[in-house]
């Protein structure tokens, strides 16, 4: 049941008060930059988003500009700031996408290539290759990440063979090696440095000493010599060269991947929740005080370094978004419509986006999208309430792998755009039989990355951020537990199948 109401105030684009003290918070994304300039009081101000392109050359490969991010911060800075006064920002925050790997020129600068996105698998056979050689055991004890190919490590080892195929250069540091964020705060500072968080999921980093290992970095053919230094989440960073109008001063006090930034954003450091972050894939995230706790399928990770690390329990989904995109485009239709058009019941139709291979907690890089159930009675009506569901599903199996580690969880605390569907979370609290929190601030990455940069600047203790005011609408489940159990069955026989094999979820123990 839909309660819609508002758990909090809401959230509004309020005047900017002469000489108050503002945080401008930089989430750059996959299909857009995203700016936001927030207040003392924690509320929004102004807003932009600047969209940027994303290529697939061939299956499998996503690739990016990484001059294209870059204009992108700094146009989305320049028009959220275009009648504020730039001196009264006293701090900024990042929040950037995070496994995607770029390689630039220490002396120059400029990217060697593309920018291989998160999506990117062409690293899956090396990733096979060290599979079958029996490293994946060691590689998850020292990362908290099975061996795939989303992870940076693969990626960083296939830019090298190209663009440094004898490490000559990297080795004598002629090269740089990051993430969105190293790079950002290189063309920002000159610096090559690194937030833990976003460090953690290079697979290159043990996240207890949340240094650079040695045995990993020889595994992956990767020079010590090319990585960025790994920094906590508030720094110090660097100050804002060339991000007009901002004085050069002005400093970057918090960085978090965006999955992070959602989950501090939600105040996610609070016990029995998990958060959901719906866009193109998902990320379903619940911190753990227990930072060697574990679960088959899902990942350990730094969620974010404050005075000390907080870890997280972690699974990604490749295609949560992308499912009704796919749709849309086979239909005919726009994502919007191919929610609206859902029947109330598949007909027994199951659909296994594996478009690119199943992530959390399957972690499966050779399996193939299904569609199973199909009859003489199948039209788009049903089509479309499989693609749904087939959201609502992998979000739950993901949610059920990291609640058997962190402790129950009664609460899904969702954002992204696919949230706002008010089917789409009924739906989602159905499937799980828990409580589902949408947050009524469409820029959550952006506001984790303003809380952690107001944070580091001082303007706010972990008090007042708990204390902030979050707007949200609740869901509740009508389901039996009968009626859930049996479409999760249901599905779960569709994935066993669409994987050729017979074993439960859990790439790795």
């Amino acid at each position: 049941m839909h309660d819609g109401v508002a758990l909090g105030a809401g959230e509004q684009a309020a005047s900017v008060e002469s000489g108050g003290r503002l945080v401008l918070a930089i989430d750059q994304g996959t299909s857009a930059t995203k700016c936001i300039v927030v207040g003392e009081d924690g509320r929004i101000r102004r807003r932009v988003s600047v969209a940027i392109g994303q290529q697939h050359p061939q299956p499998g490969w996503a690739e990016q500009d990484a001059i294209e991010i870059w204009n992108s911060v700094q146009q989305a800075t320049r028009e959220v700031l275009a009648d504020i006064d730039p001196g009264q920002v006293a701090a900024v925050g990042l929040s950037t996408q995070r496994e995607s790997t770029v390689l630039w020129d220490r002396a120059t600068g400029e990217p060697l290539g593309p920018l291989l996105g998160w999506q990117d698998i062409r690293g899956a056979e090396k990733c096979a290759r060290l599979r079958l050689a029996g490293h994946a055991e060691r590689v998850f004890a020292t990362t908290g990440l099975p061996l795939d190919p989303m992870f940076s490590a693969a990626k960083a080892s296939a830019l090298l063979d190209l663009y440094d195929s004898d490490r000559s250069r990297s080795s004598q540091g002629e090269l740089c090696l990051g993430t969105v964020d190293s790079w950002l705060l290189w063309r920002l500072g000159g610096e090559h440095l690194i937030e833990a968080g976003n460090a953690a999921r290079t697979q290159l980093l043990d996240i207890t000493t949340r240094r650079w290992d040695p045995w990993l970095l020889d595994l992956f053919a990767v020079p010590i010599e090319t990585l960025p230094t790994v920094m906590p989440s508030t720094g110090p960073f660097v100050g804002c060269v060339g991000l007009d109008p901002l004085p050069e001063a002005t400093r970057v006090t918090g960085v978090l991947g965006d999955s992070h930034a959602a989950l501090f954003a939600h105040a996610g450091w609070r016990q029995g929740q998990v958060k959901v972050t719906y866009g193109t894939g998902s990320s379903v995230m619940g911190v753990t005080t227990d930072p060697l706790a574990h679960s088959a399928g899902v990942a350990r990770t730094v969620a974010w370094e404050l005075d000390r690390p907080t870890y997280a329990l972690e699974g990604n989904i490749r295609a949560t978004g992308a499912t009704l995109v796919w749709l849309a485009r086979l239909l005919d239709m726009t994502p919007a419509e191919v929610a609206a058009a859902a029947a109330p019941d598949s007909g027994g139709v199951v659909l296994v986006p594996a478009f690119t291979g199943l992530g959390a907690p399957w972690w499966d890089d050779k399996v193939q999208g299904t569609i199973t159930g199909l009859s003489v009675e199948t039209g788009r009506a049903q089509l479309c309430r499989a693609g749904l569901e087939s959201i609502a599903f992998q979000i739950e199996d993901v949610v059920a792998a990291v609640e058997k580690a962190a402790g129950v969880i009664t609460e899904i605390l969702a954002d992204g755009g696919p949230s706002t569907n008010a089917r789409l979370m009924q739906l989602q609290a159905d499937t799980s039989g828990r409580r589902v929190s949408t947050s009524q601030v469409a820029e959550l990455s952006a506001m984790g990355a303003a809380y952690v940069a107001g944070l580091g600047a001082g303007m706010w203790s972990m008090s007042d951020l708990d204390a902030l005011s979050r707007p949200r609408s609740m869901y509740r489940p009508e389901l039996t537990s009968g009626e859930r159990d049996e479409r999760l069955q249901h599905w779960h026989t569709s994935v066993t199948a669409a994987r050729g094999i017979g074993t439960p979820p859990g790439g790795v123990a």
